[in-house]
């Protein structure tokens, strides 16, 4: 990883546009602090609300000083990247000399990596993956497609259906399609209760659980203030089984967790503010069960063409239909609290070790595409 005499520089990317920003900034705190400082150098660059790219002075100032307790979430806070814009330029990335690091900045050693920690739209959805794939660095998690794919949930439970992998049934839609007939359609295929969803968001951020026919038009309004497209899905009622799945060729997968919704279903406020969900990792299935989720989520995982690391999310109707997968989440929470590193850590991998394998197949990734790249040259 990089030069053997230096530390591996690591620009570890957070905040962005999405409505998840502040999860991104909780998710950086536990990434920078468990990089080993003997073995890298972390360059934390935080994108503002607003799309500003920033130097974030003050979080790697925090990050350095381990003595100190972090905050809750990495502020943002330093020097704004080119001048405002809402792009970065060379004197952020470099440009990229296809061999696993950057030419680095005026003020700075080159970038070797970079974790984007960025969930939502403008980060997990493959567009910050094309731009460092432009700049040539290599980078952790998904790629572009496999980030795309996976972020947008009716592409997604297509390539669970082509792959032949259970999911709940569903009505898709989008701006301009609300009216009698998607109502009589969502009523008629789905029925109540049934969830409205963005198509493209994560942490629960635009869900609405609809009992009813009046609940319909204000949920589907709620959604697509978020996103031009929309999903209805309908109600499964079961267990909340979730599993870490890591690695890239063959991708491995963890132990399965449960979670148990303090609220109705598993919303925001219950991921990351209120602390009443509970997280039980390992989940209590038998044997066959286990392996069962465990071979699903792998399949979910290539179905989407995923990369390095994703948590797949099941419902599981002991009484039914048995495991149904959900959604495919290619940046899971990092936090302190997220069932992602839990689930590792029950599987025998430690914090620590999860980051610095997340790092390691960051580059393997790279060579292997360099080398193709090169063959494409010549």
């Amino acid at each position: 990883m990089g030069d053997p005499g230096r530390r591996t520089r690591v620009m570890l990317i957070f905040g962005g546009r999405s409505a998840e920003h502040d999860v991104s900034r909780v998710s950086a705190v536990s990434v920078g602090r468990a990089l080993d400082p003997e073995r890298f150098e972390v360059e934390p660059v935080g994108i503002t609300r607003d799309g500003r790219w920033v130097r974030a002075d003050t979080a790697r100032a925090l990050l350095a000083d381990h003595t100190q307790a972090l905050p809750d979430g990495l502020p943002i806070e330093g020097r704004l990247i080119g001048g405002g814009a809402t792009l970065p330029g060379p004197e952020l990335f470099g440009t990229g000399t296809g061999t696993g690091t950057s030419t680095g900045g005026a003020d700075g050693p080159p970038v070797d990596v970079v974790i984007p920690l960025l969930h939502g739209p403008y980060g997990e959805d493959g567009t910050m993956q094309g731009l460092l794939e432009i700049a040539g660095l290599p980078y952790v998690g998904s790629g572009v497609l496999g980030s795309a794919v996976a972020m947008d949930k009716v592409s997604m439970k297509r390539a669970f259906m082509a792959c032949g992998i259970p999911t709940p049934r569903f009505v898709d839609f989008r701006e301009g399609d609300v009216g009698s007939a998607l109502t009589a359609r969502i009523e008629r295929e789905l029925g109540y209760p049934c969830f409205v969803k963005p198509a493209n968001m994560g942490s629960s951020i635009g869900v609405s659980k609809v009992v009813e026919p009046g609940g319909l038009a204000g949920a589907i309004a709620l959604a697509l203030e978020l996103d031009e497209y929309g999903i209805v899905e309908e109600a499964v009622v079961g267990r909340e089984i979730e599993v870490g799945v890591l690695g890239d060729h063959p991708p491995r997968a963890s132990v399965p967790g449960e979670i148990v919704p303090g609220a109705e279903f598993y919303t925001y406020d219950d991921k990351y503010r209120d602390g009443l969900a509970q997280l039980i990792a390992p989940a209590v299935l038998g044997p066959a069960e286990v392996a069962k989720v465990q071979r699903l989520a792998v399949e979910a995982f290539v179905a989407c063409r995923c990369d390095a690391m994703a948590r797949v999310d099941f419902f599981f109707d002991e009484g039914g239909v048995g495991f149904v997968c959900n959604e495919v989440n290619t940046i899971p929470g990092f936090t302190s609290i997220s069932m992602y590193p839990r689930l590792w850590e029950e599987s025998g991998v430690s914090y620590p070790e999860l980051v610095e394998r997340l790092v390691e197949l960051a580059f393997e990734r790279h060579d292997r595409r360099s080398r193709r790249a090169g063959a494409l040259r010549r």
